[in-house]
């Protein structure tokens, strides 16, 4: 179970944020604190009960990066997820030298939340110890690749000729809020697109190491593949 502190200075944003944590298969949330103090202190007293903060980058004592630097000074190895109004780039930049893995700009949907974490969990999965590298020393370049690619939203890179990004979304979404594994026929069902273009969507998913494929049997004729996002 990855386990969560919510860093927000409106009571309100952090108890969203918290609910959306708690909708997420692998997450618990072990405290919401209001203050960049308030957070310090919490690690300071648990310095092995957090495994990722979600911070935001606008507190009433310290900015978000000043939190994350401190942090880093005490040696503390906590995963760091901005959930924030700020665009500015020059915070971007220091969020980026900060060891920030994930950056959130509010307001956003909970798909796009769960995107985030999702891709984050994939990380962790892949080099934190529950993937294929735990108990092991060394990693391999193709590892280490896929698990920072794993970070990536699939959404930020151009998109191969015939694919649109609204409907990509759609398909996510709809990966994302399904309690199983789904079929290319049910996305076509759902979202009312062909099954070749729902095809193309779920094996283009597939290659970015979005979704998980595997055969599903129980039906006449050749088994047909399903795909379940990656938590």
């Amino acid at each position: 179970m990855i386990r969560v502190l919510v860093v927000d200075d409106e009571p309100i944003m952090a108890e969203a944020h918290a609910l959306y944590v708690q909708r997420l298969e692998g997450f618990s949330v072990v405290g919401t604190v209001h203050d960049g103090q308030s957070a310090l202190r919490f690690l300071a007293e648990h310095p092995d009960g957090v495994d990722v903060l979600l911070l935001d980058m606008n507190l009433p004592d310290l900015h978000g990066l000043d939190v994350s630097r401190r942090l880093r000074a005490a040696g503390h190895t906590v995963d760091i997820v901005a959930i924030t109004a700020v665009r500015d780039l020059e915070v971007v930049r220091g969020a980026i030298a900060a060891g920030i893995v994930q950056y959130l700009i509010k307001p956003f949907t909970f798909s796009s939340f769960a995107e985030k974490l999702g891709n984050y969990r994939s990380f962790r999965e892949q080099l934190g110890g529950t993937g294929p590298t735990q108990n092991r020393p060394e990693v391999a370049q193709q590892e280490l690749d896929q698990a920072f690619a794993s970070l990536r939203s699939p959404l930020a890179e151009a998109l191969p000729k015939g694919l649109s990004v609204d409907t990509l979304n759609a398909v996510v979404g709809l990966l994302q809020d399904a309690q199983g594994a789904v079929s290319a026929q049910q996305v076509t069902d759902e979202l009312g697109i062909s099954r070749v273009t729902a095809r193309r969507y779920l094996e283009y998913l597939t290659e970015r190491n979005s979704v998980r494929r595997s055969p599903r049997y129980g039906t006449p004729g050749r088994p047909e593949n399903e795909y379940s996002w990656r938590r």
